[in-house]
């Protein structure tokens, strides 16, 4: 129970920065007309999306199963997800087909208020580096991956952040308005390379790929080395969001007990759920050399 508390206060904090900086950028572009602030904030709304079905997932996956979702509710992630990425790589687009435009026009862009935008700016990595921090040490204590990945999300906003910054500085200082369209044209980029993976990630769960290498790793090696197992087969593994579904039957002696054969695999299952907490395992019991 500690652990969900923790995790949702992660992911209300999230969505509570994500809004903070969407209004705070909106009003920063509409003072500014900084196309590197609007790519931005194209990035902190799909925070706010990202963040939402973030939250979403950890309270899903702190309910359990009912009649009509016996496996759960996570795919509704994979659904959200794939619909932030078409979103994020239409606001790039759009960013993009903008900053261009500026880019080439005959009369330079004009960028107002540039100590606003800088402010803001200053707000958005303040928060984003105080969100950071809290995520960590949510998920070093609940190994919540869907924090950890959120976290590293955060982390990867700075760099536009900073590009915007730059941008408004060059423009004060120097009048280099020109500097706001290529920095808007790279966090566009950016944007679209994590729309990408995001999409990727999410497909993948929906045609229930396999789950990741280190997951199928992790359970190999436990097989192998779990006490009374003499074999296994038949490993299937899936992703739905951030939840892992995994299926193996072992090999044990038949001459036992059904108590006893029923141990090994609660013992293999228990070590396999302290490193995935919220992972969907299914053990089958075979006979040693009798496995169809």
């Amino acid at each position: 129970m500690r652990d969900t508390h923790l995790n949702l206060s992660a992911g209300i904090a999230s969505v509570s920065v994500a809004l903070i900086l969407v209004i705070a950028k909106i009003w920063a572009v509409s003072l500014t007309g900084s196309m590197s602030i609007a790519a931005s904030l194209a990035d902190s709304v799909m925070d706010l999306l990202v963040a939402s079905g973030g939250l979403m997932a950890i309270w899903y996956a702190s309910r359990p199963p009912d009649d009509d979702h016996a496996f759960g509710h996570t795919s509704a992630e994979d659904l959200a997800a794939l619909a932030q990425s078409a979103f994020l790589i239409v606001s790039a687009g759009v960013i993009s087909v903008t900053s261009v435009r500026r880019l080439f026009s005959p009369a330079a862009p004009e960028i107002a208020s540039e100590g606003v935008g800088i402010g803001v700016m200053v707000l958005s990595i303040v928060l984003t580096v105080a969100l950071v921090l809290w995520q960590r040490h949510v998920s070093g204590k609940t190994g919540s991956k869907v924090v950890a990945a959120d976290s590293l999300h955060y982390l990867g906003d700075l760099i536009p952040n900073l590009g915007a910054i730059l941008a408004l500085f060059a423009s004060t200082a120097f009048g280099w308005n020109q500097l706001d369209s290529v920095v808007a044209l790279g966090a566009a980029a950016i944007l679209v390379i994590g729309a990408i993976n995001i999409g990727k990630s999410a497909w993948d769960a929906l045609m229930d790929r396999a789950a990741p290498d280190e997951i199928v790793e992790m359970v190999e090696r436990m097989a192998k080395t779990q006490d009374g197992v003499y074999a296994y087969h038949d490993l299937k593994t899936r992703m739905a969001g951030a939840k892992p579904f995994i299926n193996i039957h072992i090999e044990v002696n038949g001459d036992q007990t059904l108590r006893e054969a029923h141990a090994i695999s609660a013992d293999l299952k228990r070590r396999i759920l302290a490193e995935y907490p919220i992972a969907d395992v299914i053990i089958h019991k075979d006979v040693a050399g009798e496995a169809d």
